[in-house]
């Protein structure tokens, strides 16, 4: 959309404003995202006439030659940090024409990403983390809590990625979003290592119980209050005297009570039962440990460093 205005100063001056709506790109660099900062060039010239025939220049200082009104600076994604001028000379085979540039400086608003993505991320590294805190008999429970995680972190990272540009290289936030799935996928690893261990060893935490002493069996003809008076006296028949044969006998038909021990194998140390695994307990620690560290890390990071923009290079 174009609007021109003409005025006639005096003869030998003419003043020919004209006001254009331009929809323009801006190439930026994303290793940054959603951190990033940009300095969007605007490029101005004349098509038809040389530097011999026309020259651009600005009639003001660089701090006042484009004003950007406050109404019209506002944007969804961006803050307006600023601008900045420049003009050069662009040589080509018809001519060199004189070309004037000025760069906005904007910063992406990371508000919308914190909500859309990272805080989803933090949010089921914490989930995955719980499973921790199970028996590791709850076999069902811990194996939903690393599958819903890891297909959670898989969704995030993919609705994440759509609503970048198909770039060749990572961003921060898919820098982010793959620490945040190894962390999910350690979790579901870290059971399935536990579980492992459990079933091998038997839940057997070391710890052996003492047996009980085998008791002693009797005969089966002895009662506690001797009932049958044969098993607690010898029985000598009525033996003619005088005859050594038949007292040999009458020796050998006494009964005496024994006790009948049953043979019984060494018993084997008794397992107790430990539901808490020490990789569990380990893991309590470590991974909420490693994951704040890297929250930390990357956060002082990104949020301390200094906007990456371009300045501009005047041509001579």
């Amino acid at each position: 959309m174009t609007n021109v205005f003409t005025c006639v100063m005096r003869p030998s001056k003419t003043i020919n404003m004209s006001r254009l709506t331009v929809r323009a790109e801006c190439p930026m660099h994303l290793e940054d995202f959603p951190m990033d900062a940009h300095a969007c060039p605007l490029k101005f010239g004349s098509y038809a006439y040389t530097r011999a025939e026309v020259v651009y220049e600005w009639t003001r200082e660089p701090a006042r030659s484009v004003v950007v009104a406050e109404d019209g600076s506002r944007l969804n994604q961006y803050d307006l940090l600023g601008q900045t001028v420049d003009s050069g000379i662009v040589q080509s085979s018809t001519g060199e024409y004189v070309v004037m540039t000025t760069h906005f400086h904007l910063k992406r608003k990371i508000g919308y990403f914190v909500i859309q993505t990272y805080l989803p991320c933090i949010m089921t590294v914490i989930l995955s983390q719980v499973s921790f805190w199970l028996n590791r008999e709850s076999v069902p429970a811990r194996t939903v809590f690393g599958v819903t995680t890891v297909l959670t972190m898989t969704t995030l990272s993919i609705s994440a990625r759509n609503s970048l540009p198909k770039v060749a290289y990572a961003t921060a936030m898919d820098w982010f979003i793959a620490v945040c799935y190894a962390f999910v996928f350690s979790a579901l690893i870290e059971f399935a290592t536990v579980n492992y261990f459990t079933k091998r060893g038997y839940a057997w935490d070391g710890k052996s119980v003492v047996p009980e002493k085998p008791k002693k069996v009797k005969d089966p003809l002895i009662k506690k209050n001797n009932t049958y008076a044969a098993a607690t006296a010898s029985y000598t028949p009525n033996i003619a005297r005088g005859d050594p044969g038949l007292a040999t006998i009458a020796k050998s038909a006494t009964i005496e009570p024994k006790e009948v021990k049953p043979e019984t194998k060494p018993p084997e140390p008794k397992k107790t039962f430990n539901s808490v695994s020490k990789i569990d307990r380990l893991s309590r620690i470590a991974f909420p440990l490693l994951f704040g560290i890297f929250n930390l890390v990357y956060w002082a990071t990104y949020l301390n460093r200094e906007p990456q923009l371009k300045a501009p290079t005047p041509h001579q």
